[in-house]
């Protein structure tokens, strides 16, 4: 088994005249967390966009556990272990937060509409299964004591870890968590910073896009910078803070890089 998980070679997106990904290259390595960052408008999320099957690739290709899945549409994607949340939320409002973290359990289901509408016991089994792991992945994010409320009535940063939750529901190998920290309080921020941490030593491979430089550079093991669409650098998140380069582009010279994060 390769030690590299995921592999992006030259891959290009485009929309109309404007070029947002040129000639990207990435090695994802097992276990590890691997952060992309950048200014507004450097191609993060169109990054993650191609790799993840929510727009299609121009050029290049995506090699995911030895498998190409460029080309491929997102869920057959997401039903080969590489699941991703999204920059904007998107959750169930008027679903229970159980009933959200159960949908994201429905590529492991078997249970057709027909087999579902007739209620035989095999159907009856896996709900309570699907229920029973639903409620674990609640826990792991500490939302199992609102399970049963709607998900629209929690406050905003615990629909991002409802959203967090319902990813892992669909048991992926490469969590990928689009700016998973936009919008929450430093408190909500050091929560994050440990469910990630945990997720990472369950043997969830993580990628994340990321605004909050204490955050990427106390807890990702490398990091790349995407600039105009192209790669700047990749190496650890010393080697990055001190790279003249993305000091010039995105950090700014004189930036203190102390992480606030062990």
């Amino acid at each position: 088994m390769s030690d590299t998980l995921l592999q992006a070679r030259q891959i290009y997106k485009a929309f109309g005249g404007v070029q947002a990904v040129t000639g990207v290259d990435l090695a994802i390595q097992r276990g590890e967390i691997f952060a992309l960052i950048g200014p507004n408008g450097a191609g993060k999320t169109t990054t993650f966009n191609v790799i993840s099957g929510t727009h299609a690739l121009d050029q290049g290709e995506v090699i995911f556990d030895g498998h190409a899945i460029h080309g491929q549409a997102a869920h057959r994607i997401a039903a080969l272990g590489l699941v991703r949340t999204f920059q904007n939320l998107q959750i169930f409002g008027t679903l229970t937060v159980l009933e959200n973290v159960m949908v994201g359990r429905h590529m492991h289901t078997r249970t057709g509409f027909v087999t579902a509408a007739l209620r035989w016991p095999g159907v009856r089994a896996e709900e309570r299964e699907t229920r029973a792991r639903a409620q674990a992945y609640l826990k792991v994010v500490g939302l199992d004591g609102r399970a049963d409320e709607p998900a629209g009535s929690l406050p905003f940063g615990q629909q991002r870890l409802l959203e967090i939750a319902r990813a892992l529901a669909a048991e992926p190998k490469l969590l990928m968590l689009d700016e998973p920290a936009a919008g929450l309080t430093r408190p909500e921020i050091d929560a994050l910073n440990s469910l990630i941490r945990r997720i990472q030593a369950e043997g969830v491979t993580i990628v994340l896009v990321e605004h909050d430089m204490n955050l990427v550079m106390g807890l990702a093991n490398r990091v790349a910078v995407l600039h105009y669409g192209r790669k700047l650098a990749d190496g650890t998140p010393a080697e990055v803070q001190a790279d003249e380069r993305v000091i010039g582009a995105y950090l700014g010279v004189g930036w203190d890089a102390a992480p606030a994060y062990a």
